[in-house]
């Protein structure tokens, strides 16, 4: 049974990294001290060491030990031995690149569906959905497919923004750039706001934080889901 929680980003504005959400943490990862951490997506283009050594601040706040994925001999064998796996965010083009390259996403596909507990965050959320291609990131390298995980049926973005009607910025809004997404594509998207997530256990999808979360499908009006159970209509 599926175990994930799905979230916009690892720091809200004046908070520390992932600090919102060390109390679901716990209960998360309840049942194991040990997390398989896959820090690809490498932020700032900073190196998997340095990635994990920050990961690891926030996990040892509730006794956990994070151990990268690139420090295992075997990868896959690392993935399918995990009791806990967290992917951080950057850039989700380099993220999804790095998992192909090493054969990695049928095999976290797999132990996910199996119930493996998992935490993605910005690009390691991007991963969750059908395809990657509602990320906010630049293509500074070329995957060799757009395709993800699909643990959940729909597309995410992440750090979703409201239009602000103050601004004078005169480029696209985020609405405006899924609705281009949409006149090639039928899947739909769920920006999802900063400090909120989403909780899937089995086949339910929840809501959680104190925000609503924008709903974009194909050929309807975008609307807004409330905190709690989640479903498309």
């Amino acid at each position: 049974m599926k175990n994930l929680i799905i979230a916009s980003t690892s720091t809200v504005h004046g908070g520390t990294y992932l600090d919102y959400l060390l109390p679901t943490l716990s209960k998360l990862y309840e049942k194991t001290d040990t997390i398989v951490f896959i820090p690809y997506a490498r932020p700032g283009g900073v190196s998997h060491d340095g990635y994990t050594e920050a990961a690891q601040k926030a996990f040892q706040k509730i006794g956990k030990q994070l151990k990268g994925i690139h420090e295992f001999e075997d990868p896959i064998k690392a993935i399918r031995d995990a009791r806990g796996i967290f992917t951080g965010g950057g850039n989700t083009f380099l993220l999804v690149s790095q998992l192909y390259k090493n054969n990695l996403m049928p095999t976290l596909r797999e132990v996910l569906f199996d119930g493996t507990p998992y935490l993605g965050t910005s690009a390691g959320s991007n991963i969750c959905g059908l395809t990657m291609q509602t990320t906010n990131d630049m293509p500074i390298i070329y995957p060799p497919s757009f395709k993800t995980l699909g643990m959940i049926p729909f597309n995410i973005n992440p750090h979703y923004l409201d239009p602000d009607p103050s601004s004078k910025h005169m480029g696209e809004t985020r609405e405006t750039r899924i609705n281009e997404f949409h006149q090639f594509n039928n899947v739909p998207v769920v920006g999802l706001r900063e400090g909120s997530w989403l909780q899937v256990e089995g086949d339910r999808i929840s809501l959680c934080g104190e925000h609503t979360a924008r709903v974009f499908e194909s050929d309807k009006e975008p609307r807004e889901m409330q905190p709690g159970e989640f479903r498309l209509e």
